[in-house]
């Protein structure tokens, strides 16, 4: 197997593709091997949005039943997902306070940052919020991404230096929960930066900081970053390589704002011996199946549970998304392999609709991108978080069918817990106008959103799971030995890329090749539906353990 931190004949540098990101016009670092890479903490490193929403939440929902029974007033409950984006996200702690109490009507004096976590001022619930949050991260482990550290394992190998910096002086409590303290040779957090005097982004002075206490120039030290600012910060810093890591749709903000390479998630970067950075795209990937001896050795001593998309996987892509049926052959490797392991079909498409396309029974089935999940002897499982979503989903899909009804070659697909809008039939000119209609019906629906797929629009609920989410959960509840286990997902679609995220570094992902090339955090490629069927076939002749 081909791993992060070798030379890879697959990859181009970034030379050759930094431009994918963010046009041709690329400034800085083609080409060159860095020797210092800098990491922002929160939203690169670690993953603690649902912490901090956890943390609000149980702060408000104190808050807010004490306020409703003094003045005896109904307010609207704390919402994890909707109130924590509106009013909190990216927010300074207490400007975050100050905004979500006006949500609900509610006025209080600011106070000192002095005030205890008692006090009723603004500054005493922010500094109570953060007392949770502390208490949280004793209780429980912070999340990391896969994806990053699978990165920094390679950058290890090429002699490349790390530091880590963030503006947030829980920053120590935060990377310890999550494992990672002594992964960096340096940190640089918000007390030290306090301490120093250094002004926050997007002033580039706690970047310069930290690259001089590894010892590496910023024109040889490369700076990953998830927002605006922190760009901004590495530009101004004259950092060779300033990579933007889109988490959020701000793609072209990143880009915008100094950003020579914008990636979806640190898993798509590869970091040759030579420390010289690369963007993993499909059409570079290294094929499966001329590295079946690598992977045979990867699936040495584990047993392999294997996920697979549906559409463009295990059937091509079809003009009509109704006559998307399996082929014979694709059955019977699949009924092959589901005797030697766990196989899931992880779909868009409702479990119903899926049963009756693959009709065996071996299979689990996650429809609906996970919001519902089946399994062998009636085994079943529905996220009730979904289900509240169904009205507003009725209400959009009927507004959709009504406007979209004069423009020929689409159709809207309704599905349990989302609607799709196909285009694949559509003429070109008509497609901008499919996009106009669908984003001018979500105005009216804050609590949905757009994703997309291939030639597909998707209206799905704005909460955060996704088919990685989905294949996460699977795998914690189909094996209690997670040592044993390695899994695999192929898939083709971008709304698979979330899965091979969750897998980086810790199983195996196989992305297949379409009409569109596209950044990748896939490990392997197949080129199509065929040579899928041909790579199943083969992980049930590679002798791994029973199911």
């Amino acid at each position: 197997m081909v791993t992060e931190g070798q030379d890879d004949p697959y990859e181009r540098s970034v030379c050759e593709v930094a431009g994918a990101g963010v046009g041709d016009d690329v400034r800085h670092g083609t080409g060159m091997a860095v020797q210092a890479v800098l990491f922002d903490m929160d939203g690169v490193v670690t993953d603690t949005a649902e912490a901090h929403a956890a943390a609000w939440q149980r702060l408000f929902d104190e808050f807010l039943k004490s306020w409703s029974a003094r003045y005896r007033v109904t307010l609207h409950p704390f919402d994890p997902d909707q109130d924590y984006k509106s009013y909190l996200d990216g927010k300074p702690r207490y400007d975050g306070v100050e905004s979500f109490l006006a949500a609900r009507g509610i006025s209080l004096p600011w106070g000192l940052e002095t005030d205890g976590p008692e006090a009723e001022t603004i500054c005493g619930l922010g500094n109570r919020k953060n007392e949770i949050f502390r208490a949280w991260l004793d209780e429980n482990a912070a999340k990391v991404f896969p994806g990053t550290m699978a990165f920094m394992e390679a950058l290890g190998k090429a002699g490349v230096r790390k530091a880590v910096f963030s503006a947030s002086r829980n920053a120590a409590a935060v990377l310890r929960s999550a494992g990672v303290l002594q992964s960096f040779a340096v940190r640089l957090d918000g007390d030290e930066a306090a301490s120093l005097g250094l002004p926050g982004k997007p002033d580039p002075a706690m970047l310069i900081e930290a690259a001089a206490r590894l010892g590496i120039p910023p024109v040889k030290t490369a700076v990953i970053e998830d927002s605006i600012a922190g760009v901004t910060a590495g530009r101004a810093g004259g950092f060779g390589l300033v990579i933007g890591v889109d988490r959020g749709g701000n793609a072209a903000q990143l880009a915008g704002a100094g950003a020579d390479i914008v990636i979806n998630d640190v898993a798509e970067l590869t970091c040759s011996r030579a420390g010289e950075i690369g963007i993993k795209r499909l059409s570079t990937r290294p094929l499966a199946t001329s590295h079946l001896d690598e992977i045979r050795d990867r699936l040495a001593g584990h047993v392999p549970v294997v996920f697979l998309d549906y559409d463009g996987t295990l059937t091509p892509i079809v003009e009509d998304y109704r006559r998307a049926f399996l082929p014979a052959d694709m059955r019977q490797a699949l009924q092959t392999l589901s005797r030697r392991c766990r196989v899931a079909v992880v779909s868009g498409r409702d479990v119903a609709i899926l049963r009756g396309l693959v009709q065996l029974n071996s299979l689990y089935y996650a429809g609906s991108h996970g919001f519902e999940i089946e399994g062998p002897g009636g085994w079943k499982q529905r996220l009730e978080k979904g289900v509240e979503f169904l009205p507003e989903l009725d209400k959009i899909e009927a507004q959709l069918r009504a406007r979209l009804t004069d423009i020929d070659g689409h159709a809207v697909e309704r599905k349990r817990f989302s609607v799709a809008v196909h285009y694949r039939r559509a003429g070109v000119q008509d497609v901008p106008r499919i996009e106009r209609i669908v984003e001018e019906a979500l105005t009216e629906f804050p609590r949905l959103h757009m994703g997309r797929g291939k030639k597909v629009f998707r209206v799905q609920p704005d909460i955060r799971w996704d088919k990685g989410r989905a294949v996460e959960w699977l795998v914690e509840r189909l094996d209690s030995d997670q040592s044993a286990i390695l899994p695999l997902y192929i898939g083709d679609d971008i709304t698979d890329e979330d899965a091979f995220r969750v897998l980086a570094g810790t199983g195996m992902s196989i992305a297949v090749r379409g009409e569109e090339d596209r950044q990748t955090a896939a490990d392997y490629a197949l080129p199509d539906t065929d040579e899928v069927a041909r790579f199943l076939k083969f992980l049930a002749e590679t002798g791994a353990g029973e199911a």
